[in-house]
C-alpha cells in the first residue's frame, strides 16, 4: 500500500496550489494523508476528486466549513497497520512519551502543525510529520513523504524535496 502524508499545505495562502510533485504522488498512492491546515475547503475537494482514498484532519488554521469536514482526530487502520492522524503534538521535547502514552493502540501517528519534518519511534510508535510542501517556514526545504505498508508494517518511508 502507497501512501502520501503531508500537512500545512495553507493553499491559497501560502501558494495558489500543490506543487507538480506532489500531485504526481498523490495520484500514484493508494491513501493520501492530509495532517491539517488546509485553509481553504477547495483543496479538500480537489484532494478527494483525485486521491484513490483521502484521509484528513483540521488544523488551527482550519475554519468552520472544514471542521465541518474533518476531524480533529483520525483512527483507522490500513492493511493492519494502525495509523492515528492530528495536526498538534504540542512541543517536541517529550513528544514521543507524551504521544505514547496519548495513542497506546496506534503504530503510526502522523501529524503536522510545526512545518518541520519528524521521524522518529518509541515503544514501538512512529511518529511521522512530513513538514510543508508549501510553506517550508526556516525549513531549507518545503517537503511531504511518502511511505510504504506491507502486511501491517510500516516499510520505507521517504521524505521528498520539493523544487521550486
Amino acid at each position: 500500500m502507497r501512501l502520501v502524508i503531508m500537512a500545512d499545505t495553507h493553499v491559497p495562502k501560502r501558494a495558489r496550489d500543490l506543487p507538480p510533485a506532489l500531485w504526481d504522488a498523490v495520484d500514484a498512492a493508494d491513501v493520501v494523508f492530509h495532517a491539517g491546515d488546509w485553509v481553504d475547503v477547495a483543496l479538500l475537494d480537489a484532494l478527494e476528486a483525485r486521491s484513490a482514498r483521502l484521509v484528513g484532519v483540521y488544523g488551527n488554521n482550519d475554519g468552520s466549513e472544514l471542521r465541518a469536514r474533518l476531524p480533529e482526530v483520525f483512527h483507522g487502520e490500513f492493511d493492519g497497520l494502525r495509523v492515528a492522524m492530528v495536526h498538534e503534538t504540542g512541543t517536541s521535547k517529550g513528544r514521543e512519551q507524551r504521544c505514547a502514552a496519548a495513542y497506546p493502540d496506534t503504530d503510526l501517528l502522523i501529524f503536522g502543525h510545526s512545518h518541520i519534518p519528524w521521524d522518529t519511534e518509541f515503544n514501538g510508535l512512529r511518529l511521522l510529520n512530513p513538514g510543508s510542501p508549501t510553506d517550508r517556514r526556516r525549513q531549507p526545504y518545503a517537503t511531504f513523504m511518502t511511505a510504504l505498508v506491507t502486511e501491517g508494517a510500516l516499510g520505507t518511508v521517504n521524505l521528498h524535496r520539493v523544487e521550486r
